[in-house]
């Protein structure tokens, strides 16, 4: 009844893993750029250059204000209609539309456009440039865990041959054919085979626990790497990766070398453009407006009053005759309103339109150390620039010399591993027959277990360092 329940036990357990994500190299640098905060940072960054690119491109349109203001008046005031002093509480509204062009300014704004789109792009570079890096270090990681995978199984395999050889012994020394001291100095192998075994597991666990913490993916969260084996990687021949041919690839695709180009081009246009800006300019306006107001004037009425003369004298007949004049004062005799909304907008409708002219003459120095400014950021990116190949080619050339160095160690560690596998079987065959002590046969064992271990260590250093090779190349990350 037991045994059903193991093998039910481990069929379930065989059959969760199956289900669950198997974790390869393109997944786990997808996901690393989908959540790696410097990538986040970096496309943020990237937004906003496309959003001034955008915004400088929309500034060769003419710009449109509309403006509107009302208020409340009392007190000793100038009608905004008549400019008559009045003294009395009114409404009034005012509305204006307003427009401006730049007809030409020296290309500063078609610079700064250019300028602009050049520092769009290369924010688009810097992030690939993160996201390379991101590749390279998820590379690096998921090789570190697939050798410590093939460690473990070079282990578990020497716990097989030493138990196998064990049981031998034992029945040997249980036969009287040999003394309990090799049943015994096997045993204390099979321990150490086993601390070795138990290690390599550990390394295992550590090498994924820290894959899972770059990834900012929680320890406890089940996570299946998939692990194909070495000699399935393809790796291009060491001829085809000389350190002259993938420097001259590398400069042209690379994206820090990408960055720097584009970043050296906005900088020669931010230059042509402050240059423009100490300039005259000439720009054209204009703005169409009109007011209201909403208010009682008082209204008046001439009345009779007499008569009284006037200083005319009229002779009639001989005689002179005074001329008497009717005389009137004016009292009110009521309210005269404004005119209606839409009277008055039409009254007060005021238009303009023009050209101007715009001549810096003095700014406190600003314009020109701008302009000097932004020449000399063109020696810094220069400068950066020849810096940045420099390195890249020392990195091409100490790649290629490391490559060549693991290929040499993996070549030579591989020969190691066939004459550990030929001495061991000497001595199994010698050691079966009695010709060879257990003490020199665990001493033969160890030796092909180093050199497994050492072969492994140095197949995946070889093939990491020539995938190395391959990125600068341009090739991606091929596992």
């Amino acid at each position: 009844m037991r045994i059903f329940i193991t093998l039910a036990i481990v069929l379930g357990l065989s059959q969760l893993c199956n289900a669950q994500q198997k974790w390869n190299l393109q997944t786990i640098v997808d996901y690393a750029m989908a959540n790696n905060i410097n990538v986040r940072l970096s496309s943020v960054q990237e937004k906003i250059a496309d959003i001034n690119y955008k915004q400088s491109k929309l500034s060769l349109y003419p710009n449109a204000n509309f403006n509107t203001n009302s208020a409340i008046n009392a007190g000793n005031n100038q009608d905004p209609v008549t400019f008559n002093r009045i003294n009395q509480t009114y409404l009034s509204a005012g509305f204006q539309l307003q427009s401006s062009a730049d007809i030409f300014n020296f290309y500063s704004k078609r610079n700064t456009i250019a300028a602009n789109n050049f520092e769009n792009q290369a924010a688009v570079a810097a992030t690939d440039k993160i996201k390379n890096d991101i590749a390279l270090s998820a590379a690096n990681a998921y090789l570190q865990i697939l050798l410590s995978r093939e460690q473990e199984n070079i282990t578990l395999l020497q716990i097989q041959q030493t138990t196998s050889q064990l049981g031998i012994t034992r029945k040997q020394v249980n036969a009287g054919a040999l003394p309990e001291l090799n049943a015994s100095q096997l045993e204390a192998q099979l321990a150490l085979d086993s601390v070795n075994y138990i290690t390599a597991k550990g390394n295992t666990t550590q090498a994924i626990l820290l894959l899972q913490s770059n990834l900012n993916i929680d320890a406890a969260a089940p996570f299946v790497v998939d692990t194909p084996p070495i000699d399935k990687i393809p790796v291009e021949p060491i001829a085809s990766l000389q350190p002259d041919y993938v420097f001259d690839l590398a400069i042209k695709n690379l994206p820090q070398q990408r960055f720097n180009d584009l970043k050296l081009l906005a900088a020669q246009k931010n230059v042509d453009a402050t240059k423009a800006r100490m300039l005259p300019s000439l720009s054209a306006f204009g703005s169409i407006g009109t007011s209201y107001i909403a208010a009682r004037t008082p209204a008046f009425a001439p009345i009779f009053t007499g008569f009284q003369p006037n200083g005319q004298v009229v002779n009639v007949s001989g005689a002179n005759y005074f001329v008497n004049a009717p005389t009137f004062s004016l009292a009110q005799n009521g309210f005269n309103k404004t005119g209606n909304f839409t009277g008055q907008v039409n009254d007060n409708l005021q238009k303009s339109i023009g050209l101007s002219i715009s001549v810096p003459i003095f700014s406190g120095g600003s314009l020109k150390s701008n302009y000097e400014r932004s020449k000399l950021n063109i020696n810094t990116i220069q400068l950066q620039k020849e810096q940045d190949n420099q390195k890249l080619k020392q990195d091409i050339y100490q790649a290629y010399n490391a490559a060549l160095i693991a290929m040499e160690k993996f070549n030579a560690s591989k020969r190691s591993v066939d004459i550990n596998e030929l001495n061991l079987n000497f001595a199994t065959k010698r050691f079966n027959v009695g010709m060879l002590g257990t003490f020199d046969l665990i001493t033969t064992q160890n030796n092909l277990l180093r050199s497994k271990l050492e072969y492994a260590q140095n197949n995946f250093d070889y093939v990491f360092k020539m995938k190395v090779l391959e990125f600068y190349k341009g090739m991606g990350l091929r596992l």
